[in-house]
């Protein structure tokens, strides 16, 4: 049930939007000179990032090649 769940798109959005979340954090750590924390990085990311993110993540998806039932 566990490899199930982590199949799936929900799943795998999470995990993309945690990594930017995290880059985000070690970028503007190194510009403060100190670890800003998770939560102020969160925070700062969805006010300033989250929306463009999740628009430029719809439109790639859009673009990808969508399988034929032959392809599985």
């Amino acid at each position: 049930m566990e490899d199930l769940l982590k199949n799936t798109t929900l799943y795998q959005e999470f995990l993309a939007e945690r990594e930017e979340i995290m880059k985000h954090k070690w970028i503007e750590s190194e510009r403060a000179g100190y670890d800003i924390g998770f939560e102020r990085a969160l925070a700062d990311w969805i006010v300033n990032h989250r929306a463009a993110w999740r628009r430029w993540r719809r439109n790639l998806r859009a673009l990808e090649p969508i399988p034929s039932p032959a392809q599985g």
